[in-house]
């Protein structure tokens, strides 16, 4: 049987071969597998050096200072680090903390967590197109508001946020902003020294890096972000991420940030029109709804809900296609989607979403083949269906 045609970038990436090259050289004994902390011999010095080169590609990809690029495990740890960096500085009066509903869990969790610490949360409603509005962001702020988190591009619909003018929001009333970059860096571009934003997460496996690591950007200029650790032990990464540095993997993160450097803008086109393809195909089907923002969106992702059928058994008849329901996260479970529902759709356009979402080694074939054996699963279902 040949293997499925992935169509779940979103979820993760396959490793870029140059990427996985870079990293393989790191491990071995024949290789630089010091330790980066290790400063009394050459081992550890060329580790240290490799480190520090990686940090320059992943905030050259920013344009950010590398000095301001602290190494997580994920955008997961770098989410949590940043909220529950900012929220521990800011004890009383200012705990006030603004989100919005559609964010991924790594962010709605870390939320609950707060609110059990004494933390006021406010959560904001998309518009039904998936946008967070920012004059409802404006709306929100209080006097005692110290952090707003809100992703630049939702993980499920692929919508794209306008962090820009959320940061002047914020920037004019003296509250950071936060952002989970993870599923836009290297796919949208990214100037720190023009976007007002304070906190900036990253994950290398959503940009055909290795899974288990990220990193956080925190702005040092014009306002430097005070952040308390999640983790103390050897006071690496200037004693904001205690923990030997995992060379081999932050190695391979630079690599994967430059690579996207350097191809970004061709590669996004190509992805964009593979989408483009895969949408006209489906949407000959009829009864096949758009979720999200029809033109602010991310060219890789394309959430589509089936009118009377279940994602569930949509996915069970097409095993040959890699997709997803949404979230990888949340995936395993049966209820619908907080970020759908969040956007007001109905129960049977949730339970009917699937997410399409494409990457760098995706080709017009991959997307004939899908199209071919989605429209022959939903057609052969909806006439099995009581729906009619």
């Amino acid at each position: 049987m040949p293997e499925p045609v992935y169509l779940d970038y979103a979820a993760t990436t396959p490793v870029d071969p140059r990427v996985a090259a870079r990293l393989i050289q790191y491990l071995t004994l024949d290789g630089d597998f010091g330790n980066p902390s290790s400063s009394t011999h050459p081992y550890g010095r060329t580790a240290a050096q490799a480190v520090e080169i990686a940090r320059a590609h992943v905030a050259a990809l920013l344009r950010a200072d590398p000095r301001e690029m602290i190494w997580t495990s994920g955008a997961t740890e770098a989410n949590n680090l940043a909220l529950h960096g900012v929220m521990a500085v800011n004890r009383k009066p200012r705990r006030h903390f603004i989100t919005a509903k559609t964010e991924h869990k790594a962010v709605l969790d870390v939320c609950r967590a707060l609110a059990q610490d004494g933390c006021a949360i406010s959560y904001l409603d998309p518009e039904p197109d998936g946008r967070i509005a920012p004059d409802r962001l404006a709306a929100a702020l209080r006097p005692d508001t110290a952090l707003v988190s809100l992703m630049h591009v939702n993980n499920e619909t692929g919508v794209i946020q306008d962090i820009a003018a959320f940061g002047a929001i914020t920037r004019q009333h003296g509250v950071l902003l936060h952002v989970d970059a993870a599923q836009s860096a290297g796919k949208l571009p990214l100037d720190m020294q023009t976007l007002p934003v304070d906190l900036l997460s990253l994950s290398a496996h959503k940009l055909y890096g290795p899974k288990g690591v990220g990193a956080l950007y925190v702005r040092q200029c014009p306002v430097r972000v005070r952040l308390q650790p999640l983790l103390y032990g050897g006071g690496q990464e200037r004693g904001l991420r205690a923990g030997t540095l995992p060379t081999h993997q932050i190695v391979a993160m630079g690599e994967a940030f430059r690579i996207a450097g350097e191809e970004m803008v061709a590669e996004q086109a190509q992805i964009r029109e593979w989408r483009d393809r895969l949408w006209r195909g489906l949407v000959e089907l009829g009864g096949v709804a758009l979720n999200g923002h029809p033109e602010r969106h991310i060219a890789g992702i394309l959430n589509l809900s089936f009118a009377r059928i279940t994602a569930e058994a949509l996915l069970a008849a097409i095993p040959e296609i890699a997709v997803s329901t949404g979230s990888a996260c949340t995936s395993v479970g049966n209820e619908p989607s907080h970020v759908l529902r969040a956007m007001g759709c109905d129960e049977w356009r949730m339970r009917g979403a699937v997410r399409f979402s494409l990457g760098r080694f995706t080709t017009g074939e991959d997307i004939d083949v899908a199209v071919a054996t989605v429209s022959a699963a939903v057609r052969r279902l909806r006439a099995l269906s009581p729906l009619q």
